[in-house]
């Protein structure tokens, strides 16, 4: 499972306009990327005056509008309480001593990130459903996208350093208190940012280049890169490359260093005699494992499901459960 396809997957091929029968050219080039309309009611001639957009219309939850007040109190719900579950987790490490540890620092960190993630998207998605027309503009959906990527791309990196807390926790209880010092943790939780906010923002100014074709509709609820792909009608191929070494690098690896540990970990909490010092070892990552767990869970089912056969109420609803549902289920 490729986790860095979470934003990337599922790319169509360059639109192509239609100037008049039987004759095809692609969209022409702009200094300033904004989004090219073309009017199904306009003449050939007309329709080569393109017009610059400055906005794109979400398509998500359109099929219920007599729904829009309960999903904006359903999901200010969700919003409140993980609000509300992550602030208490980085007071509660802040203030207790006896969490100052290393896991919980991790933790604290992970809250932040979910705090973040959810902060990207839901309000922009409440206000939308107060709105007649949902919209959102070329430069807010290129910011939605930033961050977006900034966290899921800096929470892959960042399981995948809590994993080896764990490891070296369990594995070499002895060396823990060298191999996890302060200064490694801070520079894990940095680095994982780091690769975040790289990975982000080669994408975003990638995406940023691109020549986009009408309509100005995307079918959800959100700003993603798969589809302002959909919509360009210029050469995606750097695009692509890009996204394949980046999904080798942010996503596959920490995904397979996780596993990796895991598995460590496991077999030397089965080769503990006592029933009790097995449940003592599991307890000590029971609560990164259930994020792993949610989290890679998740998006393996969001974006590797096959398209096909899929209503955007379905396409809606799973990626709910990534977005929205996880940041929540963290503990």
């Amino acid at each position: 499972m490729v986790i860095d396809s979470l934003f990337y997957q599922r790319i169509s091929f360059p639109v192509w306009e239609r100037t008049r029968v039987g004759d095809r050219k692609p969209c022409h080039k702009v200094r300033n990327p904004k989004l090219l309309v073309k009017d199904s009611a306009m003449t050939p001639l007309e329709m080569n005056n393109q017009t610059d957009v400055t906005e794109f219309i979400f398509l998500g939850f359109s099929n219920h509008p007599k729904l829009q007040s309960l999903f904006f109190l359903f999901f200010l719900l969700i919003y409140l309480t993980t609000l509300l579950g992550n602030m208490l987790i980085i007071t509660a490490t802040r203030i207790s001593p006896a969490l100052h540890t290393p896991m919980y620092y991790f933790l604290s960190n992970l809250s932040f990130l979910d705090i973040c993630y959810t902060s990207t998207t839901i309000p922009v998605m409440l206000v939308n459903f107060f709105r007649e027309k949902k919209t959102i503009s070329y430069e807010g959906c290129l910011s939605q996208i930033f961050f977006l990527v900034t966290c899921a791309g800096t929470e892959c990196v960042l399981l995948a350093a809590m994993a080896y807390d764990r490891y070296v926790a369990i594995c070499h209880p002895l060396q823990y208190p060298v191999l996890m010092r302060v200064k490694v943790c801070i520079f894990l939780v940095a680095g994982s940012w780091l690769c975040g906010l790289v990975n982000s923002v080669t994408h975003t100014v990638l995406a940023a280049t691109l020549t986009l074709c009408g309509p100005n509709q995307i079918s959800h609820f959100l700003c993603d890169i798969p589809l302002l792909l959909k919509l360009s009608c210029s050469d995606t191929s750097l695009n692509e490359s890009v996204l394949h070494v980046a999904s080798a690098t942010i996503g596959l690896s920490p995904c397979l260093f996780t596993g990796v540990s895991y598995i460590l970990i496991i077999s030397s909490i089965l080769r503990i005699p006592s029933a009790q010092g097995r449940s003592k070892a599991f307890s000590t990552c029971a609560s990164h494992l259930t994020v792993v767990v949610v989290f890679y869970g998740t998006a393996n089912f969001n974006y590797d499901r096959p398209r096909e056969g899929y209503s955007l109420d379905m396409d809606i609803l799973v990626s709910v459960l990534f977005c929205v549902m996880t940041p929540m289920l963290n503990p």
